[in-house]
């Protein structure tokens, strides 16, 4: 027989039983959605917590820090051979103490971060108002900071504040340049903490507490890694955190995966039943085929394109079912969050090879379950079949 014919034969069922069939397909979409849902809801959870917490710029990025007291001071010198390693990019010291600003009669105390503009791309900091600070006497605040002073975060910009910065001077005193400092952004984080450029202070300052440096990319970082522990001198990266939690969310999406997989187990069991229906149903019509002259395996494959065709199906119905659920609970929680003052989140995440896999196990799934009443079928004797009623 054709492959044409046998694929017509198999779809005949399709019409001839459609509730049936139809119901055996959407046990299994049941099952694939089950899987889609669990393991997007994983797969969104990791993309959004890692939006949150960093950017393509942090996770190449090193943070150097002297660890001893023997270890060399982060001076002009230190950086000067840190710039001259394999690999690097950028490097911007940092100087973070404490400080205080001051908007209108009522001071905040707070920390304050002294260095060149990059740094908050180097931290993946992100903005929600504003831009960066320049040379001239400009900072940037955090969102923690508005909401101290109960501020909404956009308003503070364009706003002209004091500051007073501890532990830089050379002489130990509070440093508190006149003139007023110019708020030019606002960066997401609820700690206390304005920025500030080393060029707005005009002073000398001291030995950084911190060097950022940013390799080539994220491949670079062992090598360059081991040149900075070469100097004396710590080295660490968000990178380190962002693997383990990625370790963390691997093993989430398992566990959320193993339930699915139970429930596509019982419609796997739900689809071999009704495989195993159809072949007592058309055993007289298997002895007609072969009385004909139908080969066994023609008979065979009939029954396993059948069950295929049923599990491809029920995995596009599944995808779709879970694509919409996710959608509908993602839609119902950003309208609670942004009732509440919170912020909107993409809870829900599919990747393509993730989809385009689901795709394939179901249509695997349903020839597994055709394989045994396909063999029963190719087996059945021709004489047996047309007595069979």
């Amino acid at each position: 027989m054709l492959p044409t014919d046998l694929l017509r034969l198999s779809l005949r069922m399709f019409k001839a039983r459609a509730l049936r069939t139809f119901l055996t397909i959407l046990g299994m979409g049941v099952g694939i959605a089950a899987i889609v849902f669990l393991v997007s809801f994983g797969y969104g959870l990791q993309r959004t917590l890692l939006q949150k917490i960093t950017t393509s710029d942090a996770l190449s990025t090193l943070d150097v820090t002297a660890d001893s007291q023997d270890a060399p001071k982060l001076d002009a010198g230190t950086a000067s051979l840190l710039s001259s390693l394999p690999d690097v990019e950028t490097v911007v010291p940092v100087n973070e103490v404490r400080g205080q600003i001051k908007v209108g009669s009522v001071t905040l105390d707070t920390g304050a971060v002294v260095a060149l503009p990059k740094y908050l791309d180097l931290e993946g900091a992100k903005f929600s108002s504003g831009r960066p600070a320049s040379d001239r006497q400009e900072t940037v605040v955090t969102a923690g900071v508005a909401k101290a002073f109960g501020r909404e975060p956009a308003d503070l910009v364009g706003e002209t504040v004091a500051v007073t910065l501890f532990g830089l001077a050379s002489d130990g005193k509070p440093l508190s340049p006149d003139g007023g400092f110019l708020i030019t952004g606002i960066v997401q984080s609820d700690e206390n903490l304005f920025y500030l450029a080393p060029g707005s202070l005009n002073v000398p300052l001291p030995p950084a507490t911190l060097i950022k440096v940013k390799g080539m990319s994220t491949d670079a970082l062992p090598a360059l890694r081991e040149g900075v522990r070469g100097l004396g001198l710590a080295a660490s990266s968000i990178s380190e955190t962002v693997d383990q939690a990625n370790k963390v969310f691997q093993a989430i999406q398992l566990l959320l995966m193993s339930f699915g997989v139970i429930a596509l187990v019982v419609s796997a069991i739900g689809m071999f039943n009704t495989m195993t229906i159809t072949l007592l149903e058309r055993t007289e019509e298997i002895g007609i085929m072969k009385s004909i002259g139908a080969s066994p395996g023609s008979i065979s494959l009939m029954f396993v394109m059948e069950s295929t065709l049923m599990g491809l199906l029920g995995s596009l119905v599944g995808i779709l079912l879970g694509l919409l659920g996710g959608e509908a609970i993602n839609a119902v929680f950003n309208l609670i969050a942004t009732n509440f003052g919170g912020q909107k989140a993409d809870l829900f995440y599919s990747p393509l090879w993730f989809l385009s896999s689901i795709v394939v196990f179901g249509a695997f799934v349903g020839f597994l379950t055709g394989i045994i009443p396909a063999r029963k079928a190719a087996k059945t004797d021709a004489l047996e079949a047309l007595r069979y009623k």
